[in-house]
C-alpha cells in the first residue's frame, strides 16, 4: 500500500501540476504573423509615433513624431518634432517593395511538373525515447499492470491505456483492478481524452465504491469536469473529498479553473450554490474588479464579498466606469524598427507598415462617419525591453484602447499591463488562445487554433453525410491543440474520429507512418492540420494511389504551395479553413482596394485589410458602448465585417469565433453584405 500511495501521489501531481504550470508560466516563443518577420536587433528607445496633424494639441512633449512617408519614399523615418500628436489621415507605407495580398481566390502558380507526388512506402519510424516495457500485451495481469505504470512515467499515455484497460472490469478478477482503473483515468486525462477518463472513473465509483483511495478519483473527476466546462459538477466532486484531504491541491485547482468561467450568470449561480467557498467568492470578486464584469448593480455583492473574505478594499474597489466620449484615444504598439533603416529590414517589416496603413484608412472612414479616433503609435522594436519602456510612459495609462504587439513575449507583458490598468488591448495577428486566457481585457482579432478546430468540426457535421473521420496533425503545439479540439468537438456533435495521428513532415518515416494502414476509401472525411509544404503533396499522392475520393479538410496555406497544382485541388473535394478569406466580389473589398490604391499607389496586402477591419470594428465598439465594452460584446452575435466575412465574440469569448471555409474561390457559407467603408 505504501508503494501505491507514492505512485498515486505521483499520478496526482502528473495530472494536475502541468495544468497549473500552463496557466501560470509564460513562454518566449513569438506569435507568428501570416508573413513571418525576421528577427531584428533591439531598438534603443521607444518612439511615440502618431502622425503629425495641425489641429491636434501636443500630448507628450519630448517624444518623437512618426510621420508617414510619402508615396515613393524608400523607408519611413522618425521626424524630430518634439511632440506627440494624434494621427490624422492615412499613413503612406514604404514602397521598397510590394507585398502580394494573400487572397483566398488566388490561383497558385502551376509548377513545371504538376504530376502527383507518389507517397514513399511507409516504413516504421525510428524508435525514440526510453525502451518500451517487455511483454507488452502480456496475458499476465500483473505484468500489464506494471507496464501501465511504466508507460505513464514515459508519457506514453495511449499505450498505458491499452495495457490497463483489460484489467479494470470486475470480470477480469484482478485484485488491483481499482488501481488499474484509476491509473487508466490518469493516462487518459494526460492525453486529454476526457470522455475516456470520465467513463473509467464512473466504472471505478460504481464497481469499486469501497476503494480506500476514492478521494483521488473525485479529485481527478473534478479536473475533468473543469476541463469540460462543467464547473458546478467539479465543485460537487471536490465537496465529496474528506475534510483535510488534498486541501492545497483543491485550492490550486480552483485558482486555475474558476477564472476561466466566462459566463457571468453561470458564475452567479456558483456563488449562490457555494456561498461559503472562499475560492469561488474571491474568483468572482476578481472577475468583477479586473474582468470587466462590474456594474452598479454588483456593488452590494462586491461589498459583501470584501467583508466576508477580508479582502483588501483598496484593491477591490472597481475603477469608475469610463464615460462615453465623442472621440477616443488608441495606442498602436508595433515593431516599426526605425533604428534600422536598411532596405532589407524595412522590406521584411513590410507587414507592420501595411497593418498600420490599414488602420489609418479605417481612422479616416470613422472620421467621415462622425466617430473619430486618435491614433498614437509607438515603436516597440523586437525585444521586450523597449516595450517595457513604452509601457512606462504616463500617457499609456490614459488610452482608451491599445493595439499590439505582434510577438508573444510582448503580448504577455501587455496583457498584464492592460489588466492592471483596465484598458482593453487587441492582439492583431496571434492565434494563440493562451494569450487571452483568464484576462477580461485582452482580445485576439484572429480566431484561435482551438476555435478553428471547433468551427471546422461543426462545418464537417453539417456538410458531410458520413459521420467518420481521420485526423492527422503536425507535430507542433498549435496543430496538436487543433487535432485534439477537432476530435472532442466532432464526437460531441455525434461524429466519430477513427484515428487521431501526429506526423512530422520533416521526417519521411513519420509522415509515412501517419498514413500507414489507413484505407481512406472507407472513412467519411480526412482532416490534415499541417502547413508544412510536404504534407499537401504527400496527402494528395496517397489519395491518388488509393483511388480515394474522400472529402479533405485542411488549411488555406495549401493554396500557396507551389508543389500543389490547381488541377490536383480542383479534381477533389478539398475544403480550406480560411480565417483571412477575402471575397473580391464583395463591394466592401472592392471599395477598400480602390481607396488603398489611391492613397498608397500599391495594392493592399492581407495585413492592410486586417489593420482596417481591426480598428474599424473595435473603434465602433468604443463609440457604441464606451471603453469597457466586454459585456456588450459578449451579448452580441457575429456581425458582417467591412472586408472579412464576419466577426464575433459571443458568450465572453476573447478570440474571434467566426471562421470561413472555402472551396477554391467559392465561399461555402452564406454571408451578409459588408458595410462601413466610406
Amino acid at each position: 500500500m505504501r508503494h501505491f500511495f507514492a505512485l498515486r501521489l505521483a499520478a496526482t501531481l502528473l495530472t494536475f501540476a502541468p495544468t497549473v504550470a500552463l496557466a501560470q508560466q509564460s513562454t518566449t516563443k513569438p506569435a507568428t504573423p501570416a508573413t513571418k518577420p525576421a528577427s531584428t536587433p533591439a531598438a534603443k528607445k521607444p518612439v511615440a509615433a502618431p502622425t503629425k496633424t495641425t489641429a491636434a494639441p501636443a500630448v507628450a512633449p519630448g517624444k518623437t513624431v512618426l510621420t508617414p512617408p510619402k508615396t515613393g519614399a524608400a523607408t519611413p523615418k522618425a521626424a524630430t518634432t518634439p511632440k506627440v500628436t494624434p494621427a490624422a489621415g492615412v499613413a503612406k507605407p514604404a514602397t521598397t517593395g510590394t507585398t502580394k495580398p494573400a487572397a483566398a481566390g488566388t490561383t497558385p502558380a502551376k509548377p513545371a511538373s504538376s504530376a502527383t507526388v507518389a507517397p514513399k512506402p511507409a516504413t516504421p519510424p525510428k524508435p525514440t525515447g526510453p525502451p518500451l516495457p517487455a511483454n507488452m500485451g502480456s496475458s499476465d495481469p500483473n505484468v500489464r499492470y506494471q507496464n501501465g505504470k511504466i508507460l505513464i512515467t514515459q508519457t506514453r499515455y495511449d499505450l498505458a491505456m491499452q495495457e490497463l484497460e483489460t484489467l479494470t472490469p470486475p470480470a477480469a478478477k484482478f485484485d488491483r483492478a481499482p488501481e488499474a482503473a484509476y491509473l487508466y483515468a490518469v493516462a487518459a486525462t494526460r492525453a486529454k481524452k476526457w470522455a475516456e477518463a470520465e467513463q473509467m472513473l464512473n466504472l471505478l465509483r460504481n464497481e469499486y465504491p469501497t476503494w480506500p483511495n476514492m478521494a483521488e478519483a473525485f479529485f481527478l473527476q473534478a479536473q475533468i469536469s473543469f476541463e469540460l466546462g462543467e464547473a458546478d459538477n467539479a465543485l460537487k466532486m471536490l465537496a465529496q473529498l474528506p475534510a483535510g484531504r488534498l486541501t492545497t491541491e483543491q485550492e490550486a485547482m480552483k485558482a486555475v479553473y474558476l477564472p476561466r468561467v466566462k459566463d457571468k450568470l453561470v458564475f452567479q449561480a456558483l456563488l449562490t450554490r457555494y456561498p461559503q467557498d472562499a475560492a469561488v467568492g474571491r474568483a468572482y470578486a476578481d472577475k468583477l474588479v479586473t474582468g470587466g464584469w462590474y456594474t452598479e448593480a454588483d456593488k452590494a455583492t462586491l461589498d459583501q464579498l470584501v467583508t466576508q473574505l477580508s479582502l483588501d478594499r483598496t484593491r477591490y474597489t472597481p475603477r469608475p466606469k469610463a464615460q462615453k466620449k465623442s472621440s477616443y484615444n488608441v495606442a498602436v504598439l508595433l515593431p516599426f524598427e526605425f533604428d534600422d533603416p536598411s532596405w532589407e529590414k524595412q522590406r521584411k517589416n513590410q507587414f507592420v507598415t501595411d497593418l498600420y496603413a490599414g488602420m489609418r484608412l479605417a481612422q479616416d472612414s470613422l472620421q467621415r462617419e462622425g466617430r473619430p479616433v486618435q491614433l498614437y503609435s509607438y515603436d516597440t522594436g523586437a525585444d521586450t525591453l523597449q516595450l517595457k519602456q513604452v509601457l512606462a510612459l504616463p500617457e499609456l495609462a490614459s488610452m482608451d484602447m491599445i493595439i499590439g504587439p505582434v510577438y508573444k513575449s510582448g503580448s504577455k507583458i501587455l496583457a498584464r499591463y492592460a489588466q492592471q490598468k483596465q484598458i482593453i488591448c487587441i492582439n492583431p495577428l496571434s492565434q494563440d488562445a493562451d494569450l487571452v486566457l483568464d484576462n477580461g481585457w485582452h482580445y485576439l482579432f484572429e480566431p484561435s487554433t482551438v476555435t478553428q478546430a471547433k468551427q471546422a468540426a461543426q462545418f464537417a457535421i453539417g456538410r458531410f453525410t458520413s459521420r467518420t473521420a481521420v485526423v492527422l496533425y503536425e507535430d507542433t503545439k498549435d496543430e496538436a491543440a487543433f487535432g485534439q479540439a477537432y476530435k472532442t468537438a466532432y464526437e460531441a456533435l455525434g461524429g466519430k474520429v477513427l484515428q487521431l495521428r501526429r506526423i512530422n513532415s520533416d521526417v519521411d518515416e513519420s509522415i509515412g507512418s501517419g498514413f500507414a494502414g489507413l484505407d481512406l476509401k472507407t472513412v467519411g472525411h480526412l482532416v490534415v492540420a499541417s502547413d508544412h509544404r510536404k504534407s499537401g503533396p504527400y496527402t494528395l499522392g496517397v489519395m491518388q494511389s488509393q483511388g480515394a475520393r474522400v472529402p479533405l479538410l485542411t488549411y488555406a496555406s495549401w493554396l500557396e504551395n507551389n508543389r500543389i497544382s490547381l488541377g490536383q485541388l480542383d479534381s477533389r473535394d478539398v475544403f480550406f479553413i480560411h480565417p483571412k478569406y477575402l471575397d473580391k466580389t464583395l463591394p466592401g473589398v472592392r471599395r477598400f482596394r480602390q481607396l488603398y490604391l489611391q492613397r498608397q499607389n500599391l495594392p493592399p496586402s492581407v495585413f492592410a485589410f486586417t489593420g482596417f477591419e481591426l480598428l474599424y470594428y473595435f473603434a465602433s465598439q468604443l463609440h457604441q458602448h464606451g471603453p469597457g465594452f466586454q459585456q456588450n460584446l459578449a451579448a452580441s452575435g457575429p456581425v458582417s465585417g467591412a472586408v472579412f466575412q464576419g466577426i464575433g465574440y459571443p458568450s465572453g469569448a476573447h478570440d474571434n469565433q467566426y471562421v470561413p471555409f472555402t472551396k477554391l474561390e467559392r465561399l461555402e457559407i452564406e454571408v451578409q453584405n459588408p458595410v462601413g467603408i466610406r
